[in-house]
């Protein structure tokens, strides 16, 4: 769509009036795509029209006002059909897109990175699959008889469909690749466990402005729907290190198209630990868009994570910041405002318990041959004090919350010690003088007894910080 095209707008109530509040979306959107919004229609069906979706008295009088308003574009806020979108073109003389055709245009302005606009063409792509059957008038199949059977229009049209699939095709391949190296990036992410959390809401709930708060990443912020697409990644620093993700805004009716093609975007939100459902307390109809979110985490495989919703905008309503516990007690809602930065105390603590983030310090042995462990342990920075056994074995301290503990005592050969002495350890380099059976004089306990908890050390001779 090219900036500044005047639009008609056409809204029905399939059974129901128009409601104000998606006509304002509507409206919204139209803006968003860069339309210039000059009538608008509306009406009321008990079913869709089969010919023009919104009746052959209401189609007229669409065409009348696009002719007198002299407008380039019908948008309608709704999917079509093929043969309807084509019909009310013919009748009104102007191009007409569906609801579908306009937030794929807007995805299409607002990608940014490479793989977005891959996982947006292919969306338009599909979409456009579903119109190019009948849709070149100029080139329609003739009618089979001798002499006249597969003429030039049935050679074009296949061709435009051979080309297609094979466009279709080399971007899903492209695709691929690049969700494999994403995919690997992630797998090295997790050798270093961190918790992930996403950010997720419906489109324009303050999303972008929260991840800003919370993290003070320059992201884009505007006060217009889907004004960012691509994830942001960042980390956040609470009482341990969290990995938080800032993923694409819902909407009602989003075409199946998008949701296909940004699987791979939409995988941060698949991948987290915990949701946090941003949304806007402000708006009435907040609870059928909350109704809406759930509804594509459910379709996207996301609908079983854990979720803390965070009512945001609370500012415009007057509305001090507070947190809310369920019947379990559990954290479950965050009252705040993201542009006043009001509240962030309260998400932030509400995170750590949700996640279990209270860190505690404990004792893990790994075996000789675990130096790449070892590695990784110090790149996430969690060890607090290593020493050395006389068999070759490692003993470090580190600090990590519960979860992250657990996951780490997992790997193959390591241990969480019961308490922090154990057998006789090895003078480490600093303390090249000191007995090594100092530390086993000491020991409470022995190397066999079991890995539930550790303590203190109790020797620092034997301890490297």
């Amino acid at each position: 769509m090219s900036g500044g095209e005047r639009a008609v707008l056409v809204r029905l109530g399939l059974g129901d009036p128009v409601r104000p509040g998606d006509l304002e979306e509507f409206h919204a959107l139209a803006c968003s795509a860069g339309a210039e919004p000059v009538a608008t229609i509306t009406g009321r069906r008990d079913r869709p029209d089969p010919r023009y979706f919104v009746g052959s008295g209401k189609a007229e009088e669409i065409a009348s006002a696009a002719r007198a308003a002299d407008a380039q574009l019908i948008l309608v806020d709704h999917p079509l059909t093929p043969s309807q979108q084509r019909n009310l073109e013919k009748l009104s003389g102007v191009r007409v897109l569906d609801r579908s055709g306009l937030i794929l245009d807007i995805f299409a302005q607002r990608a940014r990175s490479f793989e977005g606009k891959l996982e947006v063409e292919l969306a338009r792509l599909k979409h456009l699959s579903t119109r190019l059957v009948r849709g070149w008038t100029h080139l329609e199949r003739q009618k089979g008889g001798i002499g006249l059977r597969g003429g030039p229009g049935e050679t074009q049209l296949e061709t435009d469909r051979r080309l297609l699939a094979a466009r279709m095709r080399s971007v899903t391949r492209r695709l691929e690749r690049l969700k494999q190296q994403r995919d690997t990036g992630r797998s090295a992410r997790a050798a270093v466990p961190v918790p992930s959390v996403a950010l997720v809401g419906y489109t324009n709930a303050g999303k972008s402005t929260l991840f800003r708060a919370l993290t003070g990443s320059d992201v884009y912020i505007a006060n217009q729907l889907f004004a960012t697409l691509d994830p942001t990644v960042r980390r956040l620093r609470l009482p341990a290190p969290v990995v938080i993700a800032d993923t694409v805004g819902f909407i009602r009716e989003l075409p199946h198209e998008l949701i296909a093609a940004f699987q791979a975007t939409l995988q941060e939100a698949r991948e987290a630990q915990l949701l946090l459902h941003v949304i806007d307390a402000s708006d009435p109809q907040r609870d059928e868009h909350i109704g809406e979110v759930n509804a594509v985490l459910r379709e996207i495989g996301a609908g079983a994570i854990p979720q803390l919703r965070i009512y945001n905008k609370i500012d415009r309503l007057g509305l001090a910041p507070r947190l809310e516990r369920d019947a379990d007690l559990q954290a479950s809602r965050i009252w705040l405002s993201a542009a006043e930065e009001t509240g962030l105390e309260w998400l932030r603590a509400a995170i750590a318990e949700r996640l279990e983030l209270q860190v505690r310090r404990r004792w893990l042995r790994l075996p000789a041959s675990a130096g790449a462990l070892r590695a990784r342990l110090y790149a996430a920075d969690v060890v607090r004090a290593e020493r050395s056994r006389e068999d070759g074995a490692l003993e470090l301290q580190v600090e990590l919350p519960a979860a992250e503990l657990a996951a780490w005592a997992a790997q193959p050969g390591v241990h969480l010690l019961t308490h922090a002495a154990s057998v006789p350890h090895a003078a480490s380099a600093a303390h090249a003088g000191t007995a090594p059976q100092a530390a086993a004089a000491t020991a409470p306990c022995a190397a066999q007894e079991g890995y539930l908890e550790s303590v203190a050390a109790p020797d620092s001779s034997a301890v490297r910080y």
